[in-house]
């Protein structure tokens, strides 16, 4: 008698619950921000993008961690990013600045929609070149500024400036310089360090644990200003060292003999 082996069961169709949980969640924090801004509460718009962070920070590490990870996943992370990352950000400055700042004429209404404008389009091909080099790139840098840094940079200045009730044309002007660097950092060819391939099992000393508490201590004093000034502080650092390296270079040529 011959023995009929089982056929194999057909693999079942669906999707990883809990890190696409988290993705949605920050696709709606990225809708909320752009809620709020339409509403006028710049605040809880800034605050939205941020929450948007925690979530994108979140939803990744935790699929790797219970090996849940999927195409599905990572077409809809960059999905969710493009919404609280890319348009909630220029939307964000748009409704906050575009309207205030057609007071000093057309001219410069049309700057800052093309500012944000950009900064949606920088996004956009930031995201799709990461996506298009995740299999041949080094993990422990990013090619230029990773979309939600260029978003926390924008979202903490609206915020910061949210306090000012006329910023007047320089403040507006500003605003839209800022959009517009980060999206061009954003599609900038520095390296950035991602910090994905940093250690938790690793000893430290002691006082670097105490530096942890004190950012969260400092973020709870000021949260806009704090935030601003450790992202915005990320970003400048990959072309301040790329012109401290020029110079170096610049110094060490030997000089051609008289």
């Amino acid at each position: 008698m011959e023995l009929q082996t089982a056929a194999p069961r057909p693999r079942r169709r669906g999707i990883y619950l809990l890190p696409n949980l988290l993705t949605t969640g920050c696709l709606f924090s990225g809708f909320y921000a752009i809620v709020a801004a339409i509403d006028g509460n710049f605040e809880r718009a800034g605050m939205a993008v941020f929450v948007a962070m925690i979530f994108d920070g979140l939803d990744g590490r935790i699929a790797r961690l219970t090996s849940t990870e999927s195409n599905f996943g990572k077409e809809y992370d960059s999905l969710a990013d493009m919404v609280s990352f890319g348009l909630a950000p220029a939307i964000v400055t748009y409704q906050w600045g575009v309207e205030r700042i057609l007071y000093y004429g057309e001219g410069w209404r049309r700057f800052g929609w093309l500012a944000c404008f950009f900064y949606a389009v920088a996004a956009a091909l930031r995201l799709a070149r990461f996506n298009a080099r995740a299999a041949t790139a080094d993990k422990r840098y990013f090619e230029g500024l990773p979309s939600p840094s260029a978003a926390a940079i924008v979202a903490a200045f609206v915020w910061f400036s949210s306090v000012w009730r006329e910023p007047g044309l320089s403040g507006l002007i500003a605003a839209f310089l800022v959009t517009a660097m980060a999206g061009a950092l954003m599609v900038s060819s520095f390296s950035y360090p991602s910090f994905k391939q940093f250690d938790l099992d690793r000893r430290i000393r002691f006082a670097y644990l105490l530096i942890v508490p004190l950012f969260f201590v400092l973020i709870a004093i000021d949260p806009p200003t704090m935030l601003l000034s450790m992202f915005a502080t990320y970003a400048l650092s990959a072309p301040v060292l790329w012109i401290g390296r020029r110079i170096r270079r610049a110094f060490r040529r030997p000089t051609p003999a008289g």
